[in-house]
């Protein structure tokens, strides 16, 4: 695909008491996992988001430092979005695990020029596990020398300039978005028969 794809792990992991990157699940750590899932969608480059440079990053994968002081994900996107030599970016977070190669190639069909795809769960967009096209660059800028952090925010904003696209998410579906905060909840996917 001609974009650019993103691994977000900057996080700090409070709630899960250590860094979420370097869990195992079924044998590997989490980021081994969801970076091949980004693989096997073939972008144009892939980037690691984070505060650090971590001694696990593969070297086919460049890293884009978080922008000091860190406002989230936001931060990342921003980082990211300068570095890349395509028109959009797909996000991935870290703690998804349970995302899935079909799911993101589907919004990957839905991007155009300057517009990219956010999915809904109800009113509430999933950010991240989502495409940005480049020229938001400028928007994700702008929000960091404000006050408004929330991506929540900054979505609907996109969206309503036709810069995002928002995408309803099915039912079926909505399990893929569930994120990993504690260790309780790392034993419940790790006994999924059904983990891709």
């Amino acid at each position: 695909m001609n974009i650019s794809a993103v691994l977000l792990a900057g996080g700090e992991s409070r709630r899960m008491g250590k860094d979420k990157a370097t869990l195992v699940l079924h044998g590997k750590p989490l980021w081994e996992i969801q970076l091949n899932l980004l693989r096997k969608l073939r972008p144009k480059e892939i980037f690691l988001s984070a505060r650090s440079d971590p001694v696990w990053r593969p070297a086919d994968v460049h890293f884009a430092p978080d922008q000091t002081p860190s406002r989230g994900p936001l931060s990342g996107l921003a980082a990211t979005l300068r570095q890349i030599r395509t028109d959009h970016l797909l996000v991935l977070a870290i703690d998804m695990p349970l995302m899935t190669e079909d799911f993101l190639r589907s919004i990957s069909s839905l991007i155009k020029p300057s517009c990219g795809v956010v999915p809904m769960i109800g009113d509430r967009a999933e950010p991240l596990a989502a495409i940005y096209p480049k020229s938001v660059h400028a928007d994700f800028v702008a929000a960091l020398s404000g006050t408004e952090f929330s991506l929540q925010s900054i979505t609907k904003k996109l969206a309503a300039f036709g810069k995002l696209r928002r995408v309803e998410v099915m039912k079926r579906d909505e399990g893929l978005f569930r994120n990993l905060n504690e260790l309780s909840e790392v034993r419940l996917i790790t006994d999924r028969a059904t983990y891709p």
